[in-house]
């Protein structure tokens, strides 16, 4: 059988996980295209398939078909892809690893999906993300990332909360900031045991409040000609002074 219909009541609740809100309900999410369905496959998080008509169906997972313009409504991309996933959401409780990054209101989706490769690739242990920072299962966050989110825990909390307790456990919290800040290249790397990054909003920066829980600012040094760096060009390159 094939849903041909875009009032199929399967498509819509399918149309509904594009949003926040009911990707929590539901605690699912979709990812779409054949490279992000192979990386969900091999991270075991798959519950179904949906398959453009016509295509190979996949062994092991309930497979539906869908036509076309029923594909087109389902996902979020400019061109039809012929394979979805539905995906469990992976859930973590608490804080674990030596090397962490929090991101405080972090807003653009490519920006957290930067930010996911470069800690999957520096070394960074989990990844904590703060009130208002853009939601893990965007799909341009998804599509950025790369399926790289399968492959670090990442974790929503309170940011004063998480970093009280992170400083109470004796980890070094490195803000952010040109004022009163190191040039990251200058790191002793052997008190680096035990850190957590803390990166804030693009137009904002870090909020006061969590400013006033960290220990050291970084600042990298650059042309006066830049006023700034994007923030996931700038988490990038601290991850890499930081895991030297």
């Amino acid at each position: 059988m094939v849903i041909s219909s875009l009032e199929n009541q399967r498509v819509k609740s399918l149309v509904k996980l594009q949003q926040k809100k009911y990707r929590d309900l539901e605690n699912a999410y979709l990812v779409e295209g054949e490279h992000l369905v192979e990386e969900a496959i091999k991270a075991s998080v798959v519950l179904e398939i949906i398959l453009l008509e016509g295509e190979q169906e996949i062994n092991d997972f309930p497979c539906t078909f869908v036509t076309n313009d029923v594909m087109k409504k389902i996902t979020s991309l400019e061109s039809t892809t012929k394979v979805v996933a539905i995906c469990k959401k992976q859930e973590f409780s608490s804080i674990t690893g030596n090397k962490i990054l929090l991101l405080d209101e972090v807003q653009d989706p490519g920006n957290l999906g930067t930010i996911i490769r470069s800690s999957v690739a520096f070394g960074i242990e989990m990844i904590l993300l703060s009130e208002n920072t853009v939601d893990l299962y965007n799909p341009k966050v998804l599509r950025s990332a790369q399926g790289m989110h399968f492959h670090i825990p990442v974790l929503s909390v309170n940011s004063i909360e998480a970093l009280t307790y992170l400083k109470e456990k004796g980890y070094t919290i490195f803000g952010t900031n040109v004022v009163n800040g190191v040039d990251a290249r200058e790191l002793d790397h052997s008190s680096l045991n035990k850190f957590c990054l803390v990166m804030g909003n693009e137009g904002k920066g870090i909020r006061q409040s969590v400013c006033e829980l960290c220990d050291k600012n970084l600042y990298i040094p650059m042309s006066e000609k830049v006023e700034s760096l994007n923030v996931g060009v700038a988490c990038s390159i601290l991850l890499y002074e930081l895991g030297r």
